[in-house]
């Protein structure tokens, strides 16, 4: 049992450090070096999507299902080449990043009513997971409880409300400022928010297991 339970430690550290390293750090290392280089950004924008492209490529052959969070890096990729192919002028360049994740707000929002499962079910699996097929399943089975069913879709919901609020912000703010201070903005802003949107996720999934440990409780003492 001790030699499995490491077996499955060891395969979700695997699974953590691919993420980490395809859908993560090589996008920014290919930008950086590229555009470095004197490649344009949209080039090196789509030269970076190898990145989370072997991501699911690999745990496509791995566990055979598709990596969720690949698959929105690969989106935010290619939002950003789009919009870079589209405008020139700086401000709305400015805006690619206010875009991408006004988008990512409306379609956390759009997955309450379109999907039979909201989208933070999928990203949550993924990093609650870390992949490992038995640990997938036991998310996957927690559907059937309604506080559980209840908490993704209050975590889509916020999600959305606030990616899209701070989208609106930030475009409002880039209009407003100065080229200079916006470049400043769209550093701290989207790190501050995502900070304490975490922040929130981790103290409201704790209350909630919380409130369905006492609801078995009850339901086997009753």
């Amino acid at each position: 049992m001790v030699e499995a339970a490491g077996r499955n430690g060891l395969g979700r550290a695997l699974s953590w450090a691919q993420m980490i390293v395809l859908s993560v750090a090589v996008p920014v290392v290919v930008y950086d070096v590229l555009t470095d280089r004197g490649v344009g950004p949209v080039p090196a924008l789509l030269a970076g999507s190898v990145g989370p492209l072997l991501d699911i490529g690999i745990t496509w052959l791995r566990r055979r299902r598709i990596d969720e969070f690949g698959v929105l890096v690969l989106v935010f990729l290619v939002v950003g080449a789009v919009v870079g192919l589209l405008f020139s002028d700086p401000r709305v360049l400015l805006l690619k990043e206010s875009a991408t994740t006004g988008v990512l707000g409306l379609v956390l929002l759009g997955s309450l009513v379109l999907l039979p499962r909201p989208l933070m079910f999928w990203f949550g699996r993924r990093f609650a997971t870390g992949g490992d097929p038995a640990r997938v399943l036991w998310w996957d089975g927690l559907w059937q409880y309604a506080g559980f069913r209840r908490t993704q879709r209050v975590l889509t919901a916020v999600w959305g409300v606030v990616l899209v609020a701070e989208a609106v912000v930030r475009i409002v703010l880039t209009y407003r400022l100065p080229v200079a201070t916006t470049v400043v903005v769209n550093a701290v802003v989207p790190l501050a928010v995502l900070g304490v949107l975490i922040g929130w996720t981790v103290l409201y999934a704790r209350r909630a297991q919380a409130a369905g440990r006492r609801r078995a409780a009850a339901a086997a003492s009753g």
